[in-house]
């Protein structure tokens, strides 16, 4: 006896209708086989203190990538957060060399970030700007503030408070952590938390979904919109903090690609790049994804740009797999 067809097509949607409401699922299904082929691939590789490593070298973009997603959720786009970030330790160090304390300094250079986010907020809300167009111009902008503010040099940061973040310690006796690593975890946690379970974050979701149903449903949508820009800033000037934490020099030439990497990390973890979709949980495998794909591309021999073009290679076959998903739902 034949079923209806409308029982048919829903038993055809069910794996793409778990995916779409699971996006983290796929890539936690990614990073686990790209470790188990580099564990066969590798002697080393899984090693635990070359997997401490993968986890702390994909730190910072894995924070920068963390207030990225709030802004990709909301249909938006981030080109400036490295660059930003860049601003912020250098504003902290040349604080610190002249005589500022360490903790005026470090609350100085968050502020930075989140004025900087701020501001980019307001050109999207109420000037009605672009994101892409908005931040394209802001990386331009800081990335020069950057230079002319170090004169082009790096400045040492010698300070127990700005490096504590890099401070190790041994968790079971064997597997080396750092606190920036504690707090990163802790951030995702407390995001995650409160786009799941508070208005704020459903708002979230539904300005990237369809702003004007979420306006006419009384969302104020730019208020929202404002309000991820400014917490994204905050969550940039954090990732400033790990990095003086992972290297005591504030370099205005670091992480000149952040940016590019932080998008990757999300559009891997499965956040759609059309806004509304997507998890902070998936951010995080996406972001030890990249790690993961780098170190055991290394291990085995591959040449860095050969290591490039197979993250470029992921990133499009992710957005491809995210319309075609669309598409079908």
């Amino acid at each position: 006896m034949s079923r209806p067809d409308d029982e048919v097509d829903a038993d055809k949607s069910t794996v793409g209708d778990f995916f779409l409401r699971a996006p983290a699922v796929g890539p936690a299904i990614a990073l686990v086989v790209a470790i188990a082929i580099f564990s066969v691939a590798s002697d080393t590789f899984l090693n635990l203190d070359n997997m401490s490593l993968v986890v702390q070298q994909s730190l910072v973009i894995g924070t920068l990538a963390l207030g990225q997603t709030l802004i990709i959720l909301t249909s938006g786009i981030d080109l400036a957060n490295a660059a930003a970030a860049v601003l912020a330790t250098l504003i902290m160090a040349k604080l610190l060399v002249g005589g500022t304390p360490g903790i005026l300094a470090l609350l100085l250079g968050i502020a930075a970030t989140v004025v900087i986010g701020a501001v980019i907020g307001s050109l999207v809300t109420r000037v009605k700007l672009p994101p892409f167009i908005v931040t394209l111009g802001m990386l331009t902008i800081l990335t020069a503030a950057a230079k002319l503010f170090a004169d082009g040099e790096a400045v040492p940061v010698a300070d127990g408070l700005l490096n504590w973040l890099g401070t190790r310690r041994y968790l079971f006796g064997g597997i080396e952590i750092t606190y920036g690593m504690t707090l990163a975890l802790v951030m995702y946690l407390v995001v995650w938390y409160a786009l799941t379970r508070t208005a704020w974050g459903r708002h979230v979701y539904a300005v990237g979904n369809a702003p004007e149903s979420a306006r006419l449903s009384g969302i104020k949508v730019n208020r929202t919109i404002l309000s991820v820009y400014a917490v994204a800033g905050l969550i940039v000037g954090i990732a400033a903090w790990q990095a003086l934490g992972r290297v005591p020099n504030a370099d205005p030439n670091a992480y000149m690609l952040g940016n590019l990497d932080s998008i990757t990390a999300v559009v891997l973890g499965g956040t759609s790049l059309f806004g509304g979709r997507g998890s902070v949980i998936g951010t995080m495998m996406g972001a030890l994804i990249v790690a993961v794909l780098r170190s055991g591309l290394t291990q085995i021999g591959v040449d860095a740009l050969f290591q490039d073009v197979a993250t470029g290679a992921l990133v499009i076959a992710a957005v491809a797999l995210d319309r075609f998903a669309r598409r079908q739902k």
